[in-house]
């Protein structure tokens, strides 16, 4: 029977442990066995690990494998990618063996612009507040330097304030509009400390301001905090190649190919139920590899989907197009993502992830994380527009129906064996597998 708790927090971890197996589980020892095989057995690494967040009873595991061959702006890599779908990984190391023999992928980052905003209500006269703003910005400015000043030493910092007024969609709501260059870190924290003071400063020195009405120099701040949507931090990947060049497909012309891969991307330009799907297959490339380095794919995540959305209807990220007989492939997309910071210096996978990729700046991370993009996009819509996707992605899926049912690894191989020439269903596999135990 389940029940609250309180002072949970303050338990320790076997105490928790206890708690929870002996409130939620049929089998206590059982579920605690299971808790406990995922612990890390260096007692310095899970302790690291504990301290990542609240309340941790164990580790939840993602496989880490990595996608090799990728060819991008003419350095090769090697991309870690933290995934637990077993195709996403073979579909983009694909990919990228693909493009590396037809010149590679390019990427360019165009902007690193990224957003904060305070939130506040004034039911005063709008001359009145502009004119505030005009007279107070400079010090805004002034009184965030103890919280800007490294940042400035290394190049960045604040960009600019703008007050926005947002008055016609709720009475009295104005907004500080920040924008922030916080090159290698996501920036988060630093954003936030920036708003934060802004805030302060808006709010107090408003009761100093002689043009305000005694009822106009009340300003209440309803929260400062730094936006998850950057339409202005972008990067741009692309592949393109001459439409000859294209098909490997014995089935299917490069003319023939190149035509439907246009039409697939123009569909999912037009059609919401499809870019959707398609956005995802995207983001199975982005997510692994902001995982693998200790990014934000929440964050990310947010963002991209509301950029698909920024003329009004959710449309794809990607493009392609045929002209005077070259294919072109690409995507613009926004990314805000750091490698210094947060788990950047402390994960040991992340530290040995951003070696893997050469130390990157944040600057080059987004270009190999949007490239892990575009490929992954590639070669779904590749299947899907030659041999159909479930060719692939079963075959791949074969070996987790395989472990749902325990084969030995004789198994495994024989059945491994008979659906190279047979198509793989659930039911398919099943039915396989009995055969062959009854034999």
């Amino acid at each position: 029977m389940c029940a609250s708790i309180s002072g949970f927090s303050k338990l320790s971890k076997s105490k928790k442990i206890d708690w929870i197996v002996e409130t939620y589980f049929s089998n206590a020892e059982d579920a605690k066995r299971i808790l406990k095989q995922y612990w890390n057995t260096n007692e310095k690494i899970q302790q690291l690990h504990d301290e990542f967040t609240e309340n941790t009873i164990t580790n939840y595991y993602l496989p880490l494998g990595v996608a090799p061959n990728f060819l991008i702006n003419g350095k090769l890599y090697t991309i870690p990618m933290a995934i637990e779908e077993s195709s996403v990984v073979a579909a983009a190391s694909k990919a990228a063996k693909f493009w590396m023999d037809r010149g590679g992928f390019k990427a360019e980052v165009i902007s690193t612009t990224k957003i904060g905003q305070v939130h506040f209500m004034y039911y005063g006269n709008p001359e009145t507040l502009k004119n505030y703003f005009n007279h107070i910005k400079s010090q805004l400015i002034e009184d965030a330097k103890p919280i800007t000043k490294n940042m400035e030493k290394r190049g960045g910092g604040i960009l600019d304030i703008e007050l926005r007024d947002k008055t016609k969609d709720i009475k009295g709501y104005y907004q500080l509009h920040a924008s922030f260059e916080t090159l290698d870190a996501m920036g988060a924290n630093f954003i936030n400390s920036c708003l934060e003071q802004f805030a302060k400063t808006f709010k107090t020195e408003a009761l100093n301001f002689n043009a305000f009405s005694a009822e106009e120099k009340i300003i209440q701040i309803v929260m400062s905090i730094l936006s998850n949507y950057v339409p202005e931090c972008l990067v741009r990947a692309e592949v393109s190649c001459k439409i000859e060049d294209l098909s490997e497909d014995k089935n299917i012309s490069a003319e023939e190919f190149a035509t439907k891969f246009v039409q697939a991307v123009k569909i999912a330009e037009v059609e919401p139920y499809r870019a959707v799907t398609h956005n995802k297959g995207i983001m199975n490339g982005i997510d692994a590899v902001v995982l693998a380095t200790g990014n934000d794919f929440r964050a990310v995540e947010a963002c991209v989907h509301a950029y698909a959305s920024r003329k009004g209807t959710y449309s794809s990220l990607s493009h392609a197009k045929i002209e005077d007989g070259i294919f072109t492939f690409w995507m613009e997309i926004p990314l805000a993502l750091g490698t210094v910071g947060g788990l950047t210096g402390l994960h040991p996978l992340v530290k040995l992830s951003l070696e893997l990729l050469h130390h990157p700046t944040a600057k080059e991370l987004m270009q190999i994380v949007a490239v892990a993009g575009l490929a992954q996009n590639f070669a779904a819509l590749r299947s899907l527009t030659t041999t159909g996707i479930q060719q692939g992605h079963m075959k791949m899926h074969l070996m987790n129906i395989l472990n749902l049912f325990d084969a030995t690894d004789i198994e495994k191989e024989i059945l491994t064996e008979y659906f190279k020439v047979n198509t793989v269903t659930h039911s398919a596999v099943v039915e396989a597998i009995e055969n062959l135990r009854i034999k």
